[in-house]
């Protein structure tokens, strides 16, 4: 049990606690992959097994045309929408002119998103088969431990949830016609012909609500897949610093040391929530481990050498994470420029609509929802952003929270390395140019609320015309 293969590179069964440390996840993207294929981001995906050999292109030919009718159904909706907006520019009606805008940018963005991912789509697999197959599912053998199944199981509750308020925002305003029982489309764009047309009625509308379903899951997926890495990634950087702390207790186990002398170093690790340090953690939760259970696996008697062994392991995995953080920006970055442009604009022209727009209660309702969509989507991106920044460059304390100095003649030139390379902190950025971290936070929202004011004073403007 007591082994340096913690992460399972021997046996991926092996667990420290029947209820604590739950085994191995074989897939941590399993829902994220399934909502990638039904929006229409997976062109060339893997088959089922049961998939008959002699079908392979025709469900190949299958997935490519629906990827196609996604991107299509986005990128028209979008060219109608900005042909109504250059309509009602004529006329000066500010409200009229956000409301066509604020849809094109959505529309646009939702077509963008869906080609991003599709180009991206095998890099991002290798991505995520990378990351299955090397994460560690709990830290090294010590006095205690922390799992990062909470961390996927995190991940995975958000993802359900905010998947369902992204889907549930668009869906509402897609229903809403047939909710009041009015003849009307829910999307109000030009059309070179009467959409409310006996025949083309229906078409048109299923045509819009597909359209909308599609924008809840496109926003919906880029959240949730940054937050799910980023969520794993701060998990690792937990299973790290747990690791680190319990490199003494590491060596002592293997060497033999009794169950009462490694009793009295967990209680010295293991302290109160009252004198417990704070704030060691993100995600994962520290518990004690089963000294009786794990002490019937020595094998190691030279501590020295224990204790070189599991520091070398550490290494390895703090250079995975780092190359894992690495590939998150470069996923993310060109994403994440177009995506704080469009909050930019969305927020600023979500808040003009709902101050200065009609007071139906069904349109307030449904401008609240995107209002808070959008906020939340931002404050998802740079909060996520700061977290893996901060926590990324906690290496050291984790370090000098074990006993390290008693094995300082034999590591002594590999801890200065690692030290010095714990100080790379992980960076998020918006195609290079700027930190997603709180404060993009407060200057997109600074931003937007400067072209708020603008607007208003145009609309104050066009009354004084007016009267």
């Amino acid at each position: 049990m007591a082994s340096l293969q913690f992460h399972g590179n021997v046996d991926a069964d092996i667990r420290y606690d029947i209820s604590l440390d739950p085994a191995r996840e074989s897939n941590l993207f399993r829902l994220l992959m399934g909502l990638q294929l039904a929006m229409g981001t997976k062109p060339s995906p893997r088959l089922p097994k049961w998939w008959p050999k002699r079908l392979e292109m025709i469900g190949q030919v299958l997935a490519k045309v629906y990827c196609s009718m996604v991107i299509f159904t986005s990128l028209h909706l979008g060219v109608l929408f900005t042909k109504t907006t250059l309509d009602v520019l004529p006329t000066g009606e500010l409200q009229a002119i956000t409301d066509a805008l604020t849809m094109t940018i959505i529309y646009f963005f939702t077509g963008y998103g869906t080609i991003y991912w599709c180009l991206r789509s095998r890099r991002l697999l290798a991505y995520m088969e990378h990351m299955n197959r090397e994460y560690r599912h709990h830290s090294l053998a010590g006095v205690t431990f922390v799992s990062s199944h909470a961390a996927f199981r995190m991940s995975r509750n958000f993802t359900v949830v905010w998947i369902m308020s992204c889907l549930l925002g668009v869906i509402s305003w897609g229903v809403s016609p047939l909710m009041l029982g009015i003849r009307m489309l829910p999307l109000q764009c030009w059309y070179p012909f009467d959409a409310l047309g006996p025949i083309t009625y229906t078409v048109v509308y299923a045509t819009q609500l597909f359209g909308q379903i599609l924008v809840g899951m496109t926003f919906g997926f880029g959240g949730s897949l940054f937050v799910t890495l980023s969520l794993l990634l701060l998990g690792q950087f937990d299973v790290l610093y747990c690791s680190l702390k319990n490199l003494d207790a590491h060596a002592k186990l293997l060497a033999g040391e009794s169950v009462n002398g490694l009793s009295l170093l967990q209680e010295e690790l293991l302290l109160r929530d009252s004198n417990r340090e704070l704030n060691q953690y993100v995600v994962l939760q520290e518990h004690a481990t089963d000294l009786l259970r794990l002490s019937a696996g020595r094998k190691c008697p030279d501590q020295g050498k224990a204790f070189h062994n599991a520091l070398v392991e550490c290494v390895r995995l703090h250079r995975f994470i780092l190359h894992c953080s690495q590939e998150l920006e470069n996923l993310f970055s060109p994403y994440c420029l177009v995506k704080s442009l469009q909050i930019t604009f969305q927020l600023c022209l979500l808040v003009f609509v709902g101050v200065s727009g009609t007071r139906e209660v069904l349109r307030i309702v449904n401008q609240l929802q995107y209002l808070g969509l959008t906020i939340f989507e931002l404050l998802m991106f740079t909060y996520c952003g700061e977290l893996l920044s901060r926590h990324s460059i906690r290496s050291g304390d984790a370090f000098w929270r074990g006993a390290w100095w008693k094995h300082a003649h034999f590591i002594r030139q590999d801890i200065l390395i690692f030290l010095v390379n714990s100080r790379r902190a992980v960076h998020v950025t918006a195609g290079k140019f700027y930190v997603m971290d709180v404060n993009r936070l407060r200057s997109v929202i600074t931003q937007a609320f400067s072209f708020l004011t603008l607007l208003q004073k145009l609309a104050a403007k066009k009354t004084e015309s007016d009267l």
